[in-house]
Protein backbone atom coordinates (compact mmCIF):
# COMPACT_ATOMS: atom_id res chain seq x y z
CA UNK A 1 0.00 0.00 0.00
CA UNK A 2 1.50 3.33 -0.88
CA UNK A 3 2.16 6.44 1.64
CA UNK A 4 -0.70 8.37 1.04
CA UNK A 5 -3.26 5.35 0.88
CA UNK A 6 -2.01 4.70 4.48
CA UNK A 7 -2.13 8.23 5.38
CA UNK A 8 -5.67 8.10 4.08
CA UNK A 9 -6.57 5.96 6.04
CA UNK A 10 -5.16 7.21 9.10
CA UNK A 11 -7.28 10.75 8.40
CA UNK A 12 -10.59 8.92 7.61
CA UNK A 13 -10.08 7.38 11.24
CA UNK A 14 -8.98 10.53 12.77
CA UNK A 15 -11.93 12.29 11.15
CA UNK A 16 -14.08 9.61 12.58
CA UNK A 17 -12.91 9.94 15.89
CA UNK A 18 -13.05 14.02 15.05
CA UNK A 19 -16.70 13.26 14.24
CA UNK A 20 -17.75 11.75 17.48
CA UNK A 21 -16.74 15.36 19.57
CA UNK A 22 -18.26 17.20 16.62
CA UNK A 23 -15.45 19.31 15.73
CA UNK A 24 -13.60 18.16 12.93
CA UNK A 25 -12.22 21.45 12.11
CA UNK A 26 -10.82 21.55 15.43
CA UNK A 27 -9.13 18.10 14.90
CA UNK A 28 -7.54 19.02 11.61
CA UNK A 29 -5.63 21.94 13.70
CA UNK A 30 -4.94 19.67 16.34
CA UNK A 31 -3.16 17.55 13.87
CA UNK A 32 -1.68 20.72 11.85
CA UNK A 33 0.19 21.40 15.15
CA UNK A 34 1.63 18.18 15.56
CA UNK A 35 2.33 17.86 11.65
CA UNK A 36 4.06 21.37 12.20
CA UNK A 37 6.11 20.18 15.11
CA UNK A 38 7.30 17.06 13.15
CA UNK A 39 8.34 19.09 10.27
CA UNK A 40 9.77 22.16 11.89
CA UNK A 41 11.73 20.86 14.61
CA UNK A 42 14.43 18.71 13.54
CA UNK A 43 14.67 17.25 17.70
CA UNK A 44 11.19 16.32 18.08
CA UNK A 45 11.26 14.40 14.62
CA UNK A 46 14.50 12.72 15.65
CA UNK A 47 13.00 12.35 19.00
CA UNK A 48 9.85 9.75 17.76
CA UNK A 49 12.00 8.53 14.86
CA UNK A 50 14.79 7.22 17.36
CA UNK A 51 14.87 3.09 17.92
CA UNK A 52 17.38 4.03 20.84
CA UNK A 53 14.38 5.60 22.57
CA UNK A 54 11.96 2.85 23.82
CA UNK A 55 7.98 3.06 22.74
CA UNK A 56 7.16 3.68 26.33
CA UNK A 57 9.35 6.17 26.93
CA UNK A 58 8.11 7.59 23.87
CA UNK A 59 4.14 7.69 25.12
CA UNK A 60 5.12 8.81 28.05
CA UNK A 61 6.53 12.05 26.87
CA UNK A 62 3.85 11.80 24.83
CA UNK A 63 1.06 12.22 27.25
CA UNK A 64 3.14 14.02 29.45
CA UNK A 65 3.05 17.37 26.45
CA UNK A 66 0.59 16.40 24.78
CA UNK A 67 -2.94 15.51 27.50
CA UNK A 68 -2.91 18.98 28.68
CA UNK A 69 -3.34 20.60 25.48
CA UNK A 70 -5.24 17.89 23.20
CA UNK A 71 -8.44 16.00 23.80
CA UNK A 72 -7.54 12.31 25.03
CA UNK A 73 -9.02 10.81 21.89
CA UNK A 74 -6.83 12.80 19.88
CA UNK A 75 -4.00 11.59 22.01
CA UNK A 76 -4.74 7.81 21.83
CA UNK A 77 -4.58 8.85 18.06
CA UNK A 78 -1.50 10.17 18.14
CA UNK A 79 -0.07 7.45 20.20
CA UNK A 80 -1.31 4.54 17.75
CA UNK A 81 0.26 6.41 15.02
CA UNK A 82 3.60 6.28 16.88
CA UNK A 83 2.92 2.56 18.10
CA UNK A 84 2.09 1.57 14.35
CA UNK A 85 5.65 3.09 13.77
CA UNK A 86 3.80 5.92 10.97
CA UNK A 87 5.10 8.43 12.66
CA UNK A 88 7.18 9.76 9.39
CA UNK A 89 3.16 9.93 7.74
CA UNK A 90 1.99 12.61 9.91
CA UNK A 91 2.28 15.38 7.62
CA UNK A 92 0.69 12.89 5.07
CA UNK A 93 -1.94 12.03 7.37
CA UNK A 94 -2.86 16.30 7.82
CA UNK A 95 -2.70 16.63 3.89
CA UNK A 96 -5.13 13.45 3.47
CA UNK A 97 -7.24 15.25 6.45
CA UNK A 98 -7.71 18.15 4.66
CA UNK A 99 -8.54 16.70 1.48
CA UNK A 100 -11.28 14.70 2.98
CA UNK A 101 -12.88 17.21 5.02
CA UNK A 102 -12.71 19.58 1.96
CA UNK A 103 -14.50 16.72 -0.24
CA UNK A 104 -17.13 16.13 2.89
CA UNK A 105 -17.94 20.09 3.14
CA UNK A 106 -17.46 20.89 -0.35
CA UNK A 107 -14.87 23.08 -0.35
CA UNK A 108 -11.99 22.90 -2.12
CA UNK A 109 -7.98 23.44 -1.67
CA UNK A 110 -6.04 25.75 -3.89
CA UNK A 111 -2.56 26.80 -4.42
CA UNK A 112 -1.55 30.09 -5.28
CA UNK A 113 1.86 31.32 -6.82
CA UNK A 114 2.29 34.80 -6.79
CA UNK A 115 5.07 37.29 -7.46
CA UNK A 116 4.62 38.88 -3.73
CA UNK A 117 2.81 38.12 -0.19
CA UNK A 118 -0.88 39.18 -0.69
CA UNK A 119 -2.30 41.23 2.31
CA UNK A 120 -5.46 39.72 3.58
CA UNK A 121 -7.77 41.61 1.69
CA UNK A 122 -6.16 40.70 -1.55
CA UNK A 123 -6.02 36.72 -0.36
CA UNK A 124 -9.75 37.28 0.35
CA UNK A 125 -10.63 38.56 -2.79
CA UNK A 126 -8.79 36.00 -4.22
CA UNK A 127 -11.08 33.01 -3.02
CA UNK A 128 -13.92 34.49 -3.30
CA UNK A 129 -12.90 35.17 -7.06
CA UNK A 130 -11.90 31.35 -7.30
CA UNK A 131 -14.86 30.45 -6.17
CA UNK A 132 -17.02 31.90 -8.61
CA UNK A 133 -15.34 30.45 -11.11
CA UNK A 134 -15.49 26.65 -9.67
CA UNK A 135 -18.45 26.72 -7.99
CA UNK A 136 -17.13 25.99 -4.39
CA UNK A 137 -15.85 27.35 -1.38
CA UNK A 138 -12.26 27.67 -2.00
CA UNK A 139 -9.02 28.02 0.82
CA UNK A 140 -5.79 29.12 -0.36
CA UNK A 141 -2.79 28.33 0.29
CA UNK A 142 -0.26 31.24 -0.92
CA UNK A 143 3.32 30.64 -2.26
CA UNK A 144 5.85 33.46 -3.31
CA UNK A 145 8.14 33.16 -6.68
CA UNK A 146 9.49 36.40 -7.52
CA UNK A 147 10.56 34.79 -11.21
CA UNK A 148 6.75 34.99 -12.44
CA UNK A 149 7.50 38.64 -13.27
CA UNK A 150 3.77 39.34 -12.38
CA UNK A 151 0.37 37.87 -12.28
CA UNK A 152 -0.10 34.14 -10.72
CA UNK A 153 -0.73 30.64 -11.03
CA UNK A 154 -3.84 28.75 -9.02
CA UNK A 155 -3.28 24.66 -8.86
CA UNK A 156 -6.58 23.62 -7.90
CA UNK A 157 -6.30 19.39 -7.18
CA UNK A 158 -5.33 18.57 -11.10
CA UNK A 159 -6.11 21.64 -12.74
CA UNK A 160 -3.60 24.36 -13.52
CA UNK A 161 -4.33 27.86 -14.17
CA UNK A 162 -1.30 29.66 -15.39
CA UNK A 163 -2.38 33.30 -15.54
CA UNK A 164 1.87 34.50 -15.13
CA UNK A 165 3.35 37.02 -16.67
CA UNK A 166 6.02 34.78 -17.80
CA UNK A 167 3.50 32.19 -19.11
CA UNK A 168 2.13 35.30 -20.72
CA UNK A 169 5.32 35.48 -22.89
CA UNK A 170 6.15 31.79 -23.63
CA UNK A 171 2.40 32.04 -25.39
CA UNK A 172 3.43 35.32 -27.56
CA UNK A 173 7.12 34.05 -28.01
CA UNK A 174 5.21 30.84 -29.57
CA UNK A 175 2.93 32.75 -31.28
CA UNK A 176 5.41 34.93 -32.76
CA UNK A 177 7.45 32.07 -34.08
CA UNK A 178 4.94 30.30 -35.70
CA UNK A 179 3.62 33.25 -37.37
CA UNK A 180 7.93 34.05 -38.70
CA UNK A 181 7.59 30.31 -39.95
CA UNK A 182 4.24 30.19 -41.46
CA UNK A 183 4.83 33.60 -43.84
CA UNK A 184 7.51 31.60 -45.65
CA UNK A 185 10.18 33.99 -47.62
CA UNK A 186 8.88 37.48 -49.51
CA UNK A 187 9.44 37.70 -53.21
Amino acid sequence: MSRMAVARNYADTLLALADRTGDAETWLGYLDEVSALYRGVPSFRAFLETPRVTLADKRDVIRTVFDDRYPEAFVRFVLVVLEKRRQSLLPEIETAARELLNERIGRVQADVTMTVDPDPELRSEIETALGKVLGREVTADFRRDPRLVGGMIVRVQDRVMDGSVRRQLQLMRRALIEDAGSAGPTG
